[in-house]
Protein backbone atom coordinates (compact mmCIF):
# COMPACT_ATOMS: atom_id res chain seq x y z
CA UNK A 1 0.00 0.00 0.00
CA UNK A 2 1.02 2.98 -1.23
CA UNK A 3 2.12 5.97 1.78
CA UNK A 4 -1.43 8.02 2.25
CA UNK A 5 0.95 11.25 3.41
CA UNK A 6 3.16 10.94 0.49
CA UNK A 7 -0.04 10.79 -1.94
CA UNK A 8 -1.44 13.35 0.00
CA UNK A 9 1.43 15.76 -0.72
CA UNK A 10 2.07 14.76 -4.70
CA UNK A 11 -2.10 15.37 -4.82
CA UNK A 12 -2.22 19.06 -3.31
CA UNK A 13 1.51 19.76 -5.08
CA UNK A 14 -0.55 18.87 -8.21
CA UNK A 15 -4.02 20.11 -7.62
CA UNK A 16 -2.94 23.80 -6.88
CA UNK A 17 -0.39 23.74 -9.55
CA UNK A 18 -3.20 23.01 -11.65
CA UNK A 19 -5.34 25.32 -10.68
CA UNK A 20 -3.25 28.00 -10.85
CA UNK A 21 -2.22 27.56 -14.38
CA UNK A 22 -5.62 26.40 -16.05
CA UNK A 23 -8.91 25.85 -14.12
CA UNK A 24 -10.41 23.46 -16.51
CA UNK A 25 -7.23 21.00 -16.28
CA UNK A 26 -8.94 20.17 -12.79
CA UNK A 27 -12.03 18.12 -14.78
CA UNK A 28 -9.51 14.88 -14.72
CA UNK A 29 -9.42 14.74 -10.90
CA UNK A 30 -13.22 14.25 -10.54
CA UNK A 31 -15.97 12.51 -11.48
CA UNK A 32 -19.67 12.73 -12.04
CA UNK A 33 -20.26 11.77 -8.21
CA UNK A 34 -18.05 14.24 -6.80
CA UNK A 35 -18.75 16.93 -4.75
CA UNK A 36 -17.91 20.44 -4.03
CA UNK A 37 -18.71 22.97 -1.85
CA UNK A 38 -17.04 26.77 -1.84
CA UNK A 39 -17.87 29.25 0.22
CA UNK A 40 -21.01 27.06 1.45
CA UNK A 41 -22.71 26.90 -2.04
CA UNK A 42 -22.30 23.45 -2.70
CA UNK A 43 -22.36 21.97 -6.71
CA UNK A 44 -22.21 18.14 -7.75
CA UNK A 45 -20.93 16.60 -10.64
CA UNK A 46 -17.83 17.20 -12.65
CA UNK A 47 -19.08 19.67 -15.20
CA UNK A 48 -20.79 21.74 -12.32
CA UNK A 49 -18.08 21.73 -10.17
CA UNK A 50 -15.47 23.20 -13.24
CA UNK A 51 -18.71 25.74 -14.19
CA UNK A 52 -18.01 26.91 -10.41
CA UNK A 53 -14.38 26.61 -10.63
CA UNK A 54 -13.81 28.60 -13.74
CA UNK A 55 -16.50 31.30 -13.17
CA UNK A 56 -14.74 33.03 -9.90
CA UNK A 57 -13.92 36.61 -10.13
CA UNK A 58 -10.60 36.78 -10.66
CA UNK A 59 -8.34 36.13 -13.67
CA UNK A 60 -4.67 35.01 -11.79
CA UNK A 61 -4.27 32.92 -8.53
CA UNK A 62 -1.69 31.78 -6.98
CA UNK A 63 -2.00 29.40 -3.70
CA UNK A 64 0.47 28.66 -1.25
CA UNK A 65 0.19 25.91 0.71
CA UNK A 66 1.38 25.96 4.55
CA UNK A 67 -0.43 22.66 5.60
CA UNK A 68 -1.39 19.28 4.35
CA UNK A 69 -2.67 16.76 7.08
CA UNK A 70 -4.30 13.58 5.93
CA UNK A 71 -5.57 10.08 7.01
CA UNK A 72 -6.66 6.91 5.55
CA UNK A 73 -10.22 7.13 4.89
CA UNK A 74 -12.54 4.02 4.86
CA UNK A 75 -12.56 0.90 3.65
CA UNK A 76 -12.02 1.25 0.27
CA UNK A 77 -8.87 3.26 0.05
CA UNK A 78 -9.78 6.54 0.67
CA UNK A 79 -7.41 9.57 1.93
CA UNK A 80 -9.00 12.41 3.89
CA UNK A 81 -6.71 15.10 3.10
CA UNK A 82 -7.02 18.85 4.88
CA UNK A 83 -5.13 21.68 3.36
CA UNK A 84 -4.52 25.29 5.21
CA UNK A 85 -2.58 28.20 3.05
CA UNK A 86 -3.22 31.19 1.72
CA UNK A 87 -3.88 32.92 -2.25
CA UNK A 88 -3.22 35.81 -4.49
CA UNK A 89 -5.90 36.95 -6.61
CA UNK A 90 -5.21 38.99 -9.80
CA UNK A 91 -3.73 42.27 -8.27
CA UNK A 92 -4.69 42.38 -4.48
CA UNK A 93 -1.82 43.21 -2.24
CA UNK A 94 -2.79 40.82 0.91
CA UNK A 95 -2.88 37.24 0.69
CA UNK A 96 -6.33 35.55 1.52
CA UNK A 97 -6.34 32.57 4.57
CA UNK A 98 -8.02 29.44 3.10
CA UNK A 99 -8.67 25.97 4.24
CA UNK A 100 -9.68 23.02 1.51
CA UNK A 101 -10.40 19.44 2.40
CA UNK A 102 -10.27 16.50 -0.25
CA UNK A 103 -12.02 13.15 -0.02
CA UNK A 104 -9.50 11.25 -2.45
CA UNK A 105 -11.14 8.13 -3.68
CA UNK A 106 -8.82 5.08 -5.44
CA UNK A 107 -9.54 4.62 -8.99
CA UNK A 108 -7.25 2.45 -10.55
CA UNK A 109 -3.72 3.41 -10.22
CA UNK A 110 -4.74 7.21 -9.34
CA UNK A 111 -7.28 8.64 -7.27
CA UNK A 112 -10.20 11.14 -7.86
CA UNK A 113 -11.89 13.47 -5.80
CA UNK A 114 -15.00 12.32 -4.41
CA UNK A 115 -15.63 15.46 -2.08
CA UNK A 116 -13.71 19.11 -2.00
CA UNK A 117 -14.98 21.71 0.50
CA UNK A 118 -13.15 25.07 0.27
CA UNK A 119 -13.32 28.00 3.00
CA UNK A 120 -11.59 31.29 3.02
CA UNK A 121 -10.47 31.47 7.00
CA UNK A 122 -11.11 35.48 7.73
CA UNK A 123 -9.46 36.65 11.02
CA UNK A 124 -11.36 37.33 14.48
CA UNK A 125 -10.72 41.16 15.39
Amino acid sequence: MADFNEIAKQFVAFYYKAFDADRTSLSALYRQESMLTFESVAVANVGNIIEKLTSLPFQKVQHRVDTTDAQPSGQHGGILVMVTGALMVDEEPKPMNFSQTFQLMPDGASYFILNDIFKLVYSAL
